[in-house]
């Protein structure tokens, strides 16, 4: 197994894994119900590959897990991120203030079924941590309040810290920080 930084030649590859998983963050009872979880076109991809971070699990030449982060100037072209950077002021962070200029969004994270519980979601979370380390203190994510797998992920495993809980588009969701080197703690 093999945790690097995507190339330009992945943006295909990633771009059909995440329409293959738009749905899987949603419970089973909000499939097919005009609700998506959030994609990003080939497009995206590259850009994020170029200016920002992706990191892939790769085995036998065939990704099977990837996490994304980027800057806010990316992410913000989304209602949601938008109003999650309005949230930002309001937050009671104990180590520092966060802003827009000193954090980045960090996901999704995405590990194929046959891999999962194999140590790789730790990985990828410690390569991408290391990547955005050289630019920025924190990284924020939100995970929605039905989605107990990944939320129990990020706050044992990656010991991601919930600062907010916040409503959007009729689901809640948690925010959650994360330092991206001990300097932070």
């Amino acid at each position: 197994m093999s945790i690097r930084m995507a190339t330009l030649t992945d943006a295909p590859a990633l771009a059909a894994l995440e329409q293959s998983q738009l749905q899987d963050e949603l419970s089973v009872e909000q499939r097919g119900n005009n609700l998506d979880g959030q994609s990003f076109s080939q497009t995206d991809i590259t850009s994020l590959i170029k200016q920002h971070w992706i990191a892939v699990a790769e085995l036998n030449n065939q990704i099977v897990g990837y996490v994304f982060a980027g800057r806010w100037t990316f992410f913000k072209q989304w209602p949601i991120y938008r109003h999650l950077l309005k949230r930002l002021p309001k937050i009671d962070y104990e180590r520092a203030k966060l802003t827009e200029t000193n954090t980045c969004q960090y996901g999704p994270i995405w590990i194929a079924a046959a891999y999962r519980g194999q140590g790789i979601f730790e990985a990828l979370v410690k390569r991408i941590k290391k990547e955005v380390a050289n630019d920025l203190p924190y990284m924020l994510t939100f995970i929605a309040e039905d989605n107990a797998g990944s939320f129990a992920a990020h706050t044992r495993k990656a010991q991601m810290q919930v600062v907010d809980f916040v409503s959007f588009d009729e689901r809640d969701y948690y925010l959650l920080v994360m330092p991206t080197t001990d300097s932070y703690f």
